[in-house]
């Protein structure tokens, strides 16, 4: 039996930088070569956003703070620590936001939960947010917690399997999965055309599913079908898509290569789940008309539409959310989700995909299913 998603919550923090703005202070920065002050506005430019929020109100304030020198507008880049006491204070909110305006979507009550999936890269603390959600919203001491870290922007995935396999074996389970991400306390200011693209493009945000073994009886959900998981051949991606930790944050390789090792390896990927709806991928867009791609950048969602002929209709949300909220790293699949769950028609199926660190592809497959 299928498991079902039920709702999605979403959560961002109440700072919102304009696209352009964190554009002209990047190119302003002093030590910026002239290579790099011509790639800045290029990239910028290009990365269909808007805006991105972030927890640091430092940047144009007239006090500024660790990250801002608010006398010189000079971007500071402080510890590695520091950012992580930061995550510590402001992640546990984002969490929570999300979980509770998921459960409030669903019609479920915190007592229904029986177990808590916790998703994060950006920060680290114990007692972790799967503790917190535990307490603050009054769970059973006795639910199951799990944290799934530090595996980048295809982390919804392994935590939606995850939550998926504790229905499989107990028709009673109710699954809360909550991804946070706060990806601009790692922002990094060089002359190197990675970090370049890098500062274009990730954001923070928070997203909350509830996945139950059971059909939503008050709205529309949609059947978990299945998942697949892959990786690109040895040599292509593992240095073009990656995380480290550095003593003044975490350090994000997004290499301009990304979008053509993904464009060549995308059938590839998608094959062994999509292959059974139709005779060749280049026409599956007729059979899964919902698409939940994630916007690790704007080619990156140009080369998806291309290799598997989807209209820009299908890509429209995924679009959106990239124009409104930036990449937030795990938390991003979930925000185009919710979307889809709320214009999808019983009967309907959808197709999800995120990529990471390895260069890793994850994708799912789920059908839209009427209330019980």
């Amino acid at each position: 039996m299928p498991a079902y998603l039920h709702a999605i919550g979403t959560a961002v923090p109440e700072h919102v930088y304009p696209q352009a703005m964190v554009r002209d202070l990047i190119r302003s920065q002093p030590g910026l070569g002239r290579l790099a002050q011509r790639l800045v506005p290029q990239a910028f430019n290009a990365s269909g956003i808007d805006q991105r929020h972030s927890v640091l109100g430092d940047y144009g304030s007239a006090e500024g703070g660790p990250f801002f020198a608010a006398k010189n507008g000079e971007m500071l880049s402080p510890s590695t620590g520091l950012r992580n006491e930061i995550y510590v204070q402001q992640a546990p909110e984002l969490f929570l936001r999300a979980a509770k305006q998921a459960l409030a979507d669903s019609g479920l009550a915190p007592e229904d939960i029986t177990h808590v999936i916790t998703v994060s890269c950006t920060g680290f603390f114990a007692p972790g947010p799967d503790y917190l959600l535990v307490r603050a919203l009054g769970l059973a001491p006795t639910t199951g917690r799990y944290h799934v870290g530090f595996m980048g922007c295809y982390a919804a995935f392994p935590a939606l399997k995850m939550a998926k396999a504790f229905c499989d074996a107990d028709s009673a389970a109710t699954v809360l999965v909550v991804c946070a991400e706060l990806c601009t306390l790692h922002v990094a200011v060089g002359n190197d055309p990675d970090t370049i693209i890098s500062s274009t493009v990730f954001a923070d945000g928070a997203a909350a599913a509830i996945v139950s073994a059971r059909p939503s009886q008050q709205r529309l959900s949609f059947a978990l079908d299945a998942f697949e998981t892959t990786l690109t051949p040895p040599g292509e991606g593992e240095k073009d898509m990656a995380w480290t930790i550095g003593d003044e944050g975490y350090r994000m390789v997004l290499s301009s290569y990304v979008p053509a090792i993904i464009e060549t390896h995308l059938h590839g990927a998608l094959g062994p789940l999509l292959l059974s709806l139709s005779g060749t991928l280049s026409q599956v867009g007729e059979e899964v008309p919902l698409w939940a791609v994630h916007p690790g950048g704007r080619s990156i969602l140009d080369k998806v539409q291309g290799s598997l002929g989807l209209s820009d209709s299908q890509m429209q949300p995924s679009r959106e959310v990239l124009r409104q909220y930036g990449n937030m790293s795990s938390a991003t699949v979930l925000f185009i989700l919710r979307d889809l769950l709320a214009q999808a028609e019983p009967g309907e199926r959808a197709c999800a995909m995120a990529f990471g660190p390895g260069l890793t592809v994850e994708s799912g497959l789920m059908t839209a299913v009427a209330p019980a």
